[in-house]
């Protein structure tokens, strides 16, 4: 058991309410850096928009495409289609 005063409740909160733009900005920051990366760095940044990918809840097969193209442009898209608010997100499936 956590003791956090209501501040820190509070900070914590706003902190995983943004989450999905934070997410969404990283991802779009990660465009850039993958075109300039070789070898193991562009691996792991990769790696890192994978879980973006996968937090912001873009569709498993865009993911899975999008990674085994290893295509920054095709991401890219993604970046643009989430930005106009285009892309339909997966929802949790429903309760049993």
């Amino acid at each position: 058991m956590s003791d956090h005063t209501n501040y820190q409740k509070k900070v914590i909160s706003r902190y995983y309410d943004n989450r999905d733009q934070q997410d969404e900005q990283k991802l779009a920051e990660l465009v850039t850096n993958l075109y300039l990366a070789e070898g193991k760095k562009r691996a792991k940044l990769w790696e890192q928009a994978r879980t973006y990918m996968e937090r912001i809840k873009v569709p498993r097969t865009r993911i899975e495409h999008i990674m085994k193209s290893a295509d920054p442009t095709i991401l890219a898209a993604v970046v643009q289609d989430l930005q106009a608010g285009t892309l339909k997100r997966e929802t949790a499936p429903p309760p049993k």
